[in-house]
């Protein structure tokens, strides 16, 4: 799966989910950690949680299992790590 689909994948599934404020930012130019940082926000933990779910459910389902998952105790923040996402 190419990058651009990747990032695509998870806009779709926190849209899916009616996430708040999508922001995608580029910044190959800033860090070799990352390509790209897709900050979302939720209404609530529970939806926090259920954004990050299903983020994790359709990367697995196009066969990218995300390297770490963090923060989903708390719902507060969820940061979910697709390598280059």
């Amino acid at each position: 799966m190419q990058i651009e689909e990747l990032v695509q994948l998870v806009v779709d599934a926190l849209e899916e989910l009616k996430a708040k404020d999508i922001v995608k930012i580029d910044v190959r130019e800033h860090t070799s950690v990352t390509d790209y940082m897709i900050i979302a926000s939720g209404t609530s933990n529970r939806h926090v949680s259920a954004l990050s779910d299903n983020v994790v459910e359709k990367a697995k389902a196009a066969g990218n299992r995300p390297l770490g998952v963090e923060g989903k105790d708390s719902g507060e923040w969820v940061l979910v790590d697709l390598g280059d996402v």
